[in-house]
């Protein structure tokens, strides 16, 4: 458990009140685009911006684009600029991102697993429900 006292080394790494791992890790991917954002990267590997914007039809620009920093400045993707004109930009997981495969599955999984629990005429994104 994470609330155990460790050697003095690594007392600052695990002497932290119950769950704090996992309000670690949520903090990564809170949001309602997150996620979505991980998902779609772990079933296609790479994306332009253009091409989250078709898939993810509801999100804004600026809210897309926030995101996508925030990611990348957690170290969870990669963003890829090509010197050409006009500007071509990837996205890509990385190592830390593609760890959250289970994760983003295992959501994924019991959100199909209890539809009844989804608000009533709940149709956004669709095509983002399989989990692949």
């Amino acid at each position: 458990m994470d609330t155990l006292k460790k050697t003095k080394s690594e007392k600052d790494t695990y002497d932290c009140h119950p769950g704090c791992a996992v309000e670690a890790a949520l903090s990564l991917i809170d949001g309602k685009w997150k996620g979505v954002i991980l998902f779609l990267l772990l079933d296609r590997e790479v994306l332009r911006f253009n091409e989250f914007q078709k898939a993810l039809p509801n999100i804004t620009q600026r809210v897309l684009t926030a995101q996508l920093r925030s990611m990348e400045a957690d170290g969870l993707l990669t963003r890829t600029v090509y010197p050409v004109v006009p500007p071509k930009v990837e996205y890509s997981l990385t190592e830390l991102g593609a760890s959250l495969e289970p994760v983003i599955k295992a959501l994924a999984g019991w959100g199909n697993a209890n539809r009844s629990l989804w608000p009533k005429g709940f149709k956004r994104d669709a095509h983002l429900q399989q989990a692949g």
